[in-house]
């Protein structure tokens, strides 16, 4: 069997008394794709920002690439290693780049940090990370202000992989885009593992999102795993009635918002 890549032991976080995440456990394989679903709340993003070090656990165990994450990077070189092993791609692509700055000099700028590369092997790299996820040299130079939200994810993906990480971990990503935008963006991303190896953690609470990305499931509800197991399982035939509950929330073909009417009272 081959040895995990990501494993998650024990995981627990407490804000004061409350308990956002409690005895979380899980790894993910080399090159998997492992999808953490649950409604807001429900402890999946805690646990994504434990493992990239932006929160430090209460309690457990985090391992990834054979080295132990579980305390907080002490120092600027440390960080620098992480990043090369684990990197994350937030929800918000609006906020999270630089409005001042191109895709190109983003994307350079972790190149420097991450790299050996001189300016023009830089240079070339950062043309082969926006082909790879679908950039043109356009994009490339506009401010994010001039680019769609898709686009703007997209130069998220390759800054993100321009650390040539071994985990990607995708935090709701798709989330705020349009159906079209998102199966355009889960098309780059599904190329990107084929041609890379690279593995994928998603959070999501999107069931038909983790139903195209995702080798594996793990469900939580209020902090804790209530199921796991190979997505179409999880999917297809759930076991706790908390998943049942989710897929049942999934609009089928032709679902459309009813219809609110107002009364003359609350007009």
């Amino acid at each position: 069997m081959t040895e995990a890549i990501l494993q998650v032991e024990g995981l627990r976080k407490t804000f004061g008394e409350s308990v956002a995440v409690a005895d979380v456990s899980f790894s993910l394989r080399p090159g998997g794709a492992l999808a953490v679903v649950g409604e807001s709340g429900s402890g999946k993003t805690t646990v994504a920002r434990m493992i990239v070090g932006l929160e430090r656990p209460t309690s457990g165990r985090i391992t990834a690439c054979g080295h132990d994450r579980s305390e907080l990077p002490r120092s600027a070189r440390e960080r620098r290693r992480r990043g090369g092993e684990v990197q994350i791609v937030f929800q918000d692509p609006y906020s999270s780049l630089d409005p001042r700055q191109s895709p190109a000099a983003a994307i350079d700028e972790v190149l420097r940090l991450h790299t050996p590369l001189d300016q023009a092997k830089r240079r070339r790299r950062v043309a082969e990370l926006a082909e790879l996820v679908g950039l043109d040299e356009r994009q490339l130079a506009a401010l994010p202000a001039r680019l769609s939200g898709g686009q703007r994810q997209r130069v998220a993906i390759a800054r993100a992989l321009a650390a040539e990480p071994r985990i990607l971990i995708l935090d709701e990503s798709v989330a705020p885009l349009d159906v079209s935008i998102q199966a355009q963006v889960l098309n780059v991303l599904a190329d990107v593992r084929e041609r890379t190896g690279i593995a994928y953690l998603f959070i999501s609470h999107d069931l038909a999102v983790v139903r195209q990305v995702a080798d594996d499931v793990v469900v939580m509800r209020h902090g804790s795993i209530v199921e796991r197991g190979p997505a179409a399982q999880v999917l297809d035939e759930p076991r706790h009635p908390y998943t049942r509950l989710l897929r049942a929330s999934v609009p089928g073909p032709g679902w459309r918002p009813a219809r609110r009417t107002i009364s003359k009272e609350t007009r």
